[in-house]
């Protein structure tokens, strides 16, 4: 009886250690691939790359103007069948598998169960519906910051390339360089 007694009070001690040991443990990869599907990620992917194509069309449309050309007439039809091919095509499976590792990586398990109850949650399905929306105003707020640090940038950029294609000066004979 005092075996007994003594098993019962090890398993009811060491369970609360077993189950911190469980949640620290990394994530098992039908738990990351669990979080991906109730986050939704291959629909969340694909609204955020079509969202993220409004200010790329605004950006491709902005290039032909600022080199002076005519944004060709038929642009609207071409630009959109690109677009539409570029994400039929797009390797989601792939994409979402190569992700299962990474998770894994960073997350443990209480962290993945954390994850799920949250995008569960109608707040965390909130979240997943306004997420492509809110990167792609979020793009398009930035894009025109972007365009005239990039502008910049690269004008410093090419300055600095052109002051170390010069030669470098040649030290006089009696300098201390020399000696």
């Amino acid at each position: 009886m005092k075996m007994f007694c003594i098993a019962v009070l090890c398993v009811v001690f060491a369970a609360p250690g077993m189950a911190q040991t469980a949640d620290t443990d990394p994530a098992t990869k039908d738990q990351v691939e669990l979080l991906l599907r109730t986050m939704q990620s291959h629909d969340t992917m694909q609204r955020t790359v079509e969202g993220m194509l409004k200010p790329m069309h605004q950006m491709l449309r902005a290039q032909f103007e600022k080199d002076g050309k005519p944004v060709p007439p038929d642009f609207e039809s071409r630009y959109r069948k690109m677009f539409d091919e570029l994400i039929k095509g797009m390797p989601m499976d792939e994409m979402t598998q190569a992700m299962v590792p990474v998770y894994q990586k960073h997350f443990t398990n209480g962290d993945v169960k954390g994850l799920i109850a949250f995008y569960e949650s109608p707040t965390g399905q909130k979240f997943l519906q306004e997420m492509p929306e809110v990167t792609s105003d979020t793009m398009q707020a930035m894009m025109p910051i972007l365009r005239n640090y990039m502008s910049g940038a690269q004008e410093h950029m090419q300055e600095e390339v052109k002051d170390m294609e010069k030669p470098a000066p040649k030290a006089a004979p009696d300098s201390p360089a020399q000696q």
